[in-house]
């Protein structure tokens, strides 16, 4: 059998409501990976929130990868090396600063093991906290703090206005970043030309495969590139609708092992 790439996203994907990867699903990974086929973990998440995930399936010694900051940053597991970065610019910091500001948004940028926060903690900030298992700093002066390289800032708003605020930042912005929504609060600002299926297609190339040896399952608006560009799209059960409108199947749900469906019918 020729070897394919099984990518996944995690939240909502690889783990289940509880944040957790089913032992079921744990299992059918590791088996695929020793037949041989690779294993790249696709996030929205900054690289020490995908650290564990990739530990638990033992992706450093398989040859696995992770995608991070929805495609900013790809690192070999079992290396360590990163293969490819790309930053924002310095200069439309002040600028996010004072849009989130104008609009009373959350907003926060990363650094080592921290998340770097621009202003207050709102319940979205306390969940991208949550998720990734890394504390909030709050600094004082975000603009004069946040002068390092960064492979993306999050905004957070309430869901009924994020959808009009993404519109607004790329009409600003959109000459030299990437803007969208990962959940329906969270709001991403990549740098241009970044999302999953750009940096997959780069990371494909450099290992010797295509997009026609990939599997890309995911549920969220940010995975959407991803599924469209795949030799076979996959949507969980949960995903939202138009992701569900983009893929070539539609599996299980996350918390009903889709994985392992997915598995089942596109590799073993």
């Amino acid at each position: 059998m020729e070897a394919k790439v099984l990518v996944l996203d995690i939240d909502g994907t690889l783990t289940n409501s509880e944040k957790k990867i089913t032992v079921k699903t744990k299992n059918a990974i590791i088996d695929v990976m020793k037949r041989g086929h690779k294993v790249i973990l696709a996030s929205g998440r900054p690289t020490p929130g995908m650290l564990g995930y990739a530990k638990e399936l033992e992706l450093e010694n398989y040859g696995g990868y992770l995608l991070s900051f929805n495609g900013g940053k790809i690192i070999e597991c079992k290396t360590g090396e990163i293969l490819f970065q790309k930053i924002l610019p310095p200069t439309i910091v002040p600028q996010l600063y004072y849009f989130a500001e104008k609009k009373d948004c959350g907003l926060v940028t990363y650094l080592g093991d921290e998340i770097i926060s621009a202003r207050r903690i709102d319940q979205y900030l306390e969940i991208e906290s949550r998720i990734n298992d890394m504390p909030i700093k709050v600094v004082d002066n975000f603009i004069e703090y946040a002068e390092y390289d960064m492979n993306k800032c999050l905004m957070t708003a309430e869901p009924r206005d994020a959808e009009k605020y993404v519109m607004e930042l790329n009409e600003r912005f959109g000459e030299i970043t990437s803007v969208y929504r990962s959940e329906p609060f969270f709001i991403e600002i990549m740098p241009k030309n970044v999302d999953k299926a750009t940096s997959l297609d780069r990371m494909l190339e450099s290992i010797g495969l295509t997009a026609k040896d990939a599997i890309c399952c995911g549920d969220g608006f940010n995975d959407m590139t991803m599924i469209q560009y795949a030799g076979i799209g996959v949507a969980m059960g949960n995903a939202q609708h138009a992701v569900k409108e983009a893929a070539d199947f539609v599996t299980s749900s996350n918390d009903h092992d889709g994985i392992v469906k997915v598995i089942k019918e596109f590799i073993l």
